[in-house]
């Protein structure tokens, strides 16, 4: 009961029309970037991150949310219209997303996508309000040693479990890890990496890298080597942008399935909403082969309307483990942890206890958003498609005026901008190399927590190692990576020992 009470306060706080603005301001900016060909949530909350200081916090924070679901919301509109799909979340939409468009059932097919994020999204919303709290009170008996063994289930998973290539993964974050101990060492002063230059001695702006990195990064590469490849065409959708009965109920159980599917891995450091939308389009495709009319392969509505469940709702949940536990599960997540940082909030049980109504009406938010979300994107849809179509130069040069404008404007130090452009040559080589760019926004969001209880559980033990193994809740992190990390290995050695057979079979059959 006391959680439905503070859920209204929330709401109360969320609906006043400075916050109702804010929220409707990031669900628009997270839809337009979504769309956007090679933009992305996480490239939005970056360039927002050094304007958002002139606001208060929750208005900050509710705009950050609107712009994180906001994002998954209109990737969907270019993997359907144009099977380019602007993140990884979304290649599984476009599987029979893109056929549903290429039938002339465009529309369907973008109502199906804006319906199953919201279902996803509200479902774990709901879910998050009831389990935020108990996570944080769970997490207060968390020492020294359990943030450590947490820290590195996030560096592990992230890095070498859901990439392709591991070595690639450690390389991008052991990179982040290296960024955040330049400065000077809390504890013995002695400065570390700096060069010699003051300009250094604080360390290296989080912000700044993120906006490098993520943003700047991705200019360069779109200018270098991105444009010269050609894209898809745009199909314009026709007809009803909504779905008959017949097509709701076919859609439904989908949506119901990713939603369940998406939610657990919220909670787990594990690269955020890809794994899970491939998931839910796998079991909707085997459970589909077994009917007497398979539909996949044909535009399935089903195949679109798992994975889109799947994606929001990992996102929902990953917000809940973000207020709850300090953890980020994605980039995003990430940036908007270093937020509540730049702001001089950590997330966890003290955020419960010291900002309760900011977190109260950031959870309300969650829900505003998902109504707003489906309210412009489902009668709409064909208006944000029509962003697709500003020139690529215009659009790139306002974000690389945006990037240098917004780090000029946190520091007023030239240094800084030196600096953007040196970290986002590294973002655009990162880039160019396919290495994964979230290893190294985790590592360095995390390395500072790792470093600090590495050293205080080793400070308590008079220098004993052992601490960090002892304890139940370490001992189950490090046992649940394990087992990750086997099934990790297990599924690249099946996967691998198909493509031979593959490889072999092909002689053999000419």
């Amino acid at each position: 009961m006391d959680t439905l009470q503070l859920l209204a306060e929330g709401f109360a706080g969320a609906l006043t029309w400075q916050n109702l603005l804010w929220v409707v301001v990031g669900c628009l900016l997270g839809t337009a970037v979504g769309v956007m060909p090679g933009l992305g949530s996480s490239m939005a909350v970056a360039l927002l991150l050094p304007v958002t200081f002139a606001l208060e916090p929750t208005a900050a924070f509710i705009m950050f949310s609107g712009v994180y679901f906001g994002g998954l919301f209109g990737d969907s509109t270019m993997s359907i219209l144009m099977n380019m799909p602007g993140q990884a979340s979304a290649i599984a939409s476009t599987f029979e997303g893109h056929k549903m468009a290429l039938d002339g059932r465009a529309a369907q097919a973008l109502a199906t996508a804006a319906i199953g994020a919201f279902t996803g999204g509200f479902i774990a919303s709901i879910v998050v309000v009831f389990m935020a709290p108990a996570l944080a009170e769970f997490s207060t008996q968390f020492g020294p040693a359990e943030f450590f063994a947490l820290a590195l289930f996030a560096f592990v998973a992230t890095s070498s479990v859901v990439t392709d290539h591991p070595t690639k993964g450690l390389a991008s974050l052991f990179i982040g890890l290296g960024i955040a101990v330049i400065g000077v060492d809390g504890i013995s002063g002695a400065p570390r990496f700096t060069l010699d230059s003051p300009n250094l001695f604080d360390g290296v702006s989080l912000v700044t890298v993120t906006v490098a990195i993520l943003a700047l990064g991705e200019v360069i590469y779109v200018a270098c080597l991105d444009r010269h490849i050609s894209g898809g065409k745009l199909i314009r959708p026709k007809g009803r942008p909504w779905l008959s009965g017949r097509e709701f109920r076919e859609a439904l159980p989908a949506w119901l399935r990713g939603t369940a599917i998406g939610m657990p891995f919220g909670v787990v450091p594990a690269g955020g909403s890809e794994i899970p939308t491939f998931l839910a389009y796998g079991l909707e495709k085997k459970l589909d082969a077994r009917r007497r009319n398979p539909q996949f392969g044909k535009g399935a509505i089903r195949g679109l309307a798992a994975p889109e469940a799947a994606g929001n709702s990992t996102t929902g949940m990953a917000m809940g483990a973000l207020l709850a536990l300090g953890l980020p599960v994605s980039a995003t997540a990430a940036i908007m942890l270093a937020a509540f940082r730049q702001y001089g909030l950590q997330p966890g049980p003290l955020l419960f206890e010291r900002s309760s109504e900011l977190v109260w009406a950031l959870l309300a938010s969650f829900f505003i958003a998902m109504v707003v979300l489906l309210i412009l994107n489902l009668p709409f849809a064909m208006l944000w498609a029509k962003l697709l179509l500003i020139p690529r130069p215009q659009l790139y040069a306002g974000i690389t005026m945006v990037c240098a404008l917004g780090i000029y404007a946190t520091s007023g130090k030239t240094f800084d901008l030196l600096l953007l452009l040196g970290v986002g040559l590294v973002g655009f080589v990162m880039r160019a190399f396919d290495y994964p760019l979230a290893p190294l926004i985790i590592g360095m969001v995390l390395g500072p927590l790792a470093e600090t209880s590495l050293r205080d559980a080793a400070l308590s033990a008079n220098g004993d190692f052992a601490v960090l193994v002892q304890g139940p809740i370490p001992i189950v992190l490090y046992a649940l990576l394990l087992i990750v990390i086997g099934i990790s290995l297990r599924g690249k050695l099946v996967e691998r020992r198909r493509a031979k057979r593959e490889r072999e079979a092909v002689p053999a059959g000419r």
